[in-house]
């Protein structure tokens, strides 16, 4: 009975050690890449990072493990942070305007990557890489003239036009204390002669405009109220609130202006010292796939940075093609920061007369 038992436990113990050795690689095989990790990203907060959770982090756990968390806060905050920290950084993926990336590049903080690491970066179209081998562009906004159609007759075909006699007390445009009114600013100069080193032709302009100027809303939502609620019928706004503003029923027309079209372009980065950069190239390259890039698009109607089709999205939005892109205007972020805060203490002058 004992030599029984005994036998019977070495069966037991032996069928078990087989067992393992069938399964283990099956479930080996089942393992995905990047299982257990975890990067962090800033968010954008609201419906913009609700696009790219859907778009681009649900997908790639699907597919890899990898898990993402979007933690909205303020970007200039987030980039100060990255710089005072950078031994001990607090994101893994910093999303950025174009306006920002020369700050974060001149910080240190960016790792830089190409095609080879993430293949998805050889669908961008030309002008979107602003920074050379840093940040991976995704989504493109742009500022333009915008006017109500129903109460604005002729319709504005340039930025110049918030000058028009007929616009008196109509006007709303970006506030001289942010970029957004700089590059109001400097589409009125490049319009009309001047350049980032000649801005006197914009500062006339303003003031030529200054008694049909009822707003200069401090944040895109009360700029999107000032069309929607009827203080203002014309002026400046980003598309993709004048889209907006079009979808609650107020037939807010975008221009594509004379002077081009100027935009801002959103990045994500790798951090320095970031937990996985091979993750991290991962999201990348999800980001910039047929169902990364139509991720913004389909919520905000801002524009891609790639060849993706846009099917029926692309009546709604301004940059749908490469020759649209080509009208995108090139700026030099890095001279146009530094002189930003005396463009708008200049601007403030000219409206207060």
């Amino acid at each position: 009975m004992e030599e029984f038992m005994r036998r019977r436990e070495f069966l037991v113990v032996g069928a078990a050690a087989a067992l393992a050795t069938v399964t283990a690689p099956a479930v080996h095989a089942q393992q995905k890449k990047f299982s257990g990790v975890r990067l962090r990203i800033n968010g954008y907060g609201g419906t913009y990072d609700k696009a790219l959770i859907e778009g681009v982090a649900k997908p790639l756990e699907e597919s890899t493990g990898l898990k993402v968390e979007y933690i909205p806060s303020s970007t200039a905050a987030d980039l100060a942070k990255l710089i005072s920290n950078k031994s001990n950084p607090h994101i893994d993926l910093f999303m950025a305007d174009s306006p920002l990336m020369p700050q974060a590049i001149a910080g240190g903080i960016l790792e830089s990557f190409s095609a080879s690491d993430a293949p998805n970066l050889s669908r961008v179209l030309p002008g979107f890489r602003e920074f050379g081998d840093y940040g991976a562009p995704f989504s493109v906004a742009s500022i333009v003239p915008v006017y109500n159609s129903n109460t604005v007759k002729p319709p504005l075909t340039s930025f110049s036009d918030i000058a028009r006699p007929d616009l008196k007390g109509k006007v709303s445009t970006m506030p001289a204390n942010a970029f957004t009114g700089w590059i109001v600013l400097l589409a009125l100069a490049e319009g009309n002669g001047g350049s980032l080193a000649n801005m006197e032709p914009a500062f006339k302009i303003m003031a030529a405009a200054k008694d049909n100027i009822v707003a200069t809303p401090p944040s895109s939502v009360t700029q999107l109220q000032a069309f929607t609620q009827g203080e203002a019928q014309a002026g400046t706004l980003w598309e993709g609130r004048a889209y907006e503003a079009r979808k609650s029923g107020t037939p807010l027309e975008t221009v594509i202006a004379r002077e081009g079209i100027y935009a801002v372009t959103s990045y994500t980065n790798i951090v320095r010292g970031c937990r996985n950069k091979e993750a991290a190239l991962a999201y990348i390259n999800q980001l910039l796939s047929d169902q990364g890039m139509l991720s913004v698009p389909k919520a905000l109607r801002y524009g891609p940075t790639t060849d993706v089709a846009l099917g029926e999205l692309a009546a709604d939005i301004l940059i749908n093609s490469r020759e649209r892109a080509a009208l995108k205007r090139p700026i030099d972020w890095k001279a146009f920061m530094e002189q930003g805060a005396a463009l708008g203490e200049r601007m403030t002058k000219e409206l207060r007369g």
